[in-house]
């Protein structure tokens, strides 16, 4: 029978300045697919369900625990950064000696929680474990060295390797998985007699050896698991394998992608059958795709549900909105937070919504601002129609009801209440409520000055 894996102790160290980014940010607040890189690791982690998280923070502490603290994480504070050894044991007192500790790198932020499985099985029963990749180019990273029988023996860094030890394409991830009771001795034990000054918890490699504890090496499937992030060119590289792997899982699950290189998905996309993606699309946060969707280039959809036979055309924004079925939006259309469409609502060119809800049929066609309104079934919003919705201090709604027919360049100042069938005369500017079935309009005089002369421009000669 398999080890449990939620009997284990996780330690994150997060400590580091990230000097090669050049940034003041901490080096694992750099977004990674719009979430912190260190996001990324504390997800993997709770997908091994354990409630026993470790952060060790450092440098940026304040700006880390601000950005992802949560209850299943206890903080640790590592004052002054003497490596990584010195990091672990900043945790030591809140780990669980009886259970094995499991060390993740917070800037390593695409090792599949599966791969841990696979490392926490060989490891468990009071072994030490590490997760090895071999690399075509494995400079700085440090090396491990194996002896002739293929055992570990011992992992270098690359300053203190000597000149074959830097020929070892074999490399340490950072990640392993150690016995918690073996750990205050030997991470007591630890010398920092090398170039950097700093106590490696790699140097527990021979601590342990010495004492008869086998060193396991497990390597994950794909390179890219084990890819960490020391500057900007890397965390650009990790992005595009983040989104090919997104590419790719969306294309083995039915969706048309027109171009996979061209999707950026920065949260979760789920999608029903018969989806259709266009190219330059960006998905943030939760976005659910009902069948049938078609999302035209240039899109950003943010924290939405979109039902079936949706058409999204080109250059369309929305930002925390549910839409019904069979709904058009755009080309250039912006919904934001708040905005709920019913099915066979048509939204479209330079129509901006927020905060509102329109019934079924009803429809904002042209250059219109719809804000903190009610807007009933088969209503038709002309061009140029606003909700004049702020005094300046407050936000008030305006509510239209079924069958209203509102004219174009037409002004409605909350709060006010437009009747069922009412119609509203193009250029009205309406701050009374409408009976309904009601024709309004605002008095006008139309003079026309005939042989009227306009003004010419003067000569610049």
């Amino acid at each position: 029978m398999s080890p449990d894996i939620d009997a284990v102790n996780i330690i994150i160290l997060a400590a580091g300045i990230g000097k090669r980014m050049n940034s003041a940010r901490p080096k694992v607040l750099h977004p990674l697919a719009g979430r912190p890189m260190l996001s990324h690791v504390i997800a993997t982690a709770r997908a091994l369900a354990t409630s026993r998280i470790i952060v060790v923070v450092g440098h940026g502490a304040d700006a880390v625990c601000t950005a992802i603290g949560a209850p299943d994480i206890k903080f640790v504070m590592q004052t002054e950064q003497q490596g990584t050894g010195h990091a672990v044991q900043q945790a030591l007192p809140f780990i669980d000696p009886t259970l094995p500790t499991l060390v993740l790198c917070g800037d390593v932020p695409l090792t599949r929680a599966s791969t841990l499985r696979r490392l926490f099985e060989v490891a468990a029963n009071d072994h030490y474990g590490v997760l090895t990749v071999t690399l075509d180019n494995p400079c700085g990273y440090g090396r491990i060295v194996r002896d002739c029988t293929g055992r570990i023996v011992r992992i270098i860094e690359q300053k203190d390797a000597n000149s074959w030890q830097q020929e070892i394409c074999e490399i340490n991830t950072g990640i392993a998985i150690l016995p918690s009771w073996r750990l205050e001795s030997w991470l007591g034990s630890l010398k920092n007699d090398n170039i950097q000054r700093e106590f490696y918890l790699t140097d527990v490699v021979e601590l342990a050896i010495h004492d008869g504890v086998e060193v396991i090496g497990v390597q994950p499937d794909d390179i890219w698991e084990a890819l960490g992030v020391n500057n900007r060119r890397q965390l650009a590289d990790l992005e595009r394998i983040y989104q090919r792997n997104e590419a790719l899982r969306l294309l083995d699950a039915g969706v048309t992608l027109v171009d996979p290189s061209r999707i950026d998905v920065r949260g979760t996309l789920e999608c029903g059958s018969e989806v259709l993606i266009d190219v330059n699309c960006v998905f943030e946060g939760r976005v659910v795709l009902g069948n049938c969707v078609i999302i035209e280039p240039n899109c950003i959809i943010r924290e939405t549900t979109i039902g079936s036979g949706v058409r999204v055309n080109a250059f369309t924004y929305v930002d925390g909105a549910c839409l019904g079925e069979n709904v058009v939006l755009g080309p250039y259309t912006r919904l934001r937070s708040g905005t709920i469409l019913s099915r066979n609502v048509h939204v479209g060119n330079f129509v901006e919504v927020k905060n509102s809800v329109l019934g079924h049929c009803a429809k904002a066609n042209h250059l219109s601002y719809i804000g903190d309104a009610d807007i009933g079934a088969r209503v038709n919003i002309g061009a140029g129609t606003i909700t004049c919705n702020y005094d300046g201090i407050n936000k008030h709604r305006t509510v239209i009801c079924d069958d209203v027919f509102v004219g174009s360049d037409t002004q409605l100042v909350a709060p006010v209440i437009v009747g069922p069938g009412a119609t509203l005369a193009a250029g009205t500017t309406v701050w009374h409520n409408v009976p309904a079935r009601a024709l309004v309009l605002n008095e006008k005089t139309q003079v026309a000055k005939p042989e009227y002369t306009r003004p010419a421009k003067k000569s610049l000669k």
